[in-house]
């Protein structure tokens, strides 16, 4: 019977599956022991691949079949303290000087990740408005000779 079930389906329960995902994260490290202590920490976790730590720009690169939130208890169990990585590689910003997003602890070459998910939508609504000024289907739009 149990056989049976099994072929059609009965019974049995599809577990979801974790993707391969890779987490950055910034996390405090001084020493070599600090560092020792985080790597540890994370390669005795189930579902991790590989654990990569560059200690100048205090960034730890977690792949594996992982969640971000348990990595990221993971690392402030040990004593840590740690956030997921907020930088983003400057020329991905469209004005990476403006308050907020410049950060002078930032890596070089990287500033905070501000400016994606306040000023985006903004703009493009701005971009939209403008757009519709100038266009052919909007009747009361301005007319340039």
């Amino acid at each position: 019977m149990g056989y049976l079930q099994s072929l059609l389906g009965y019974g049995h329960t599809h577990k979801k599956r974790r993707q391969l995902q890779t987490v950055e994260l910034k996390v405090r490290m001084d020493c070599d022991g600090c560092e020792l202590k985080v790597k540890k920490a994370l390669s005795n976790m189930k579902g991790v691949e590989s654990v990569e730590i560059n200690r100048k720009q205090n960034k730890v690169t977690v792949t594996g079949y992982i969640e971000q939130n348990k990595v990221l208890k993971k690392v402030q169990a040990t004593g840590k303290k740690a956030e997921i990585w907020p930088y983003v590689p400057y020329d991905l910003v469209m004005h990476p000087y403006v308050v907020g997003t410049y950060d002078k602890r930032a890596p070089p070459g990287y500033v905070r990740n501000v400016e994606v998910i306040t000023a985006s939508s903004s703009t493009v609504k701005q971009e939209e408005r403008f757009t519709n000024l100038f266009s052919d289907e909007n009747p009361n739009a301005c007319l340039i000779m």
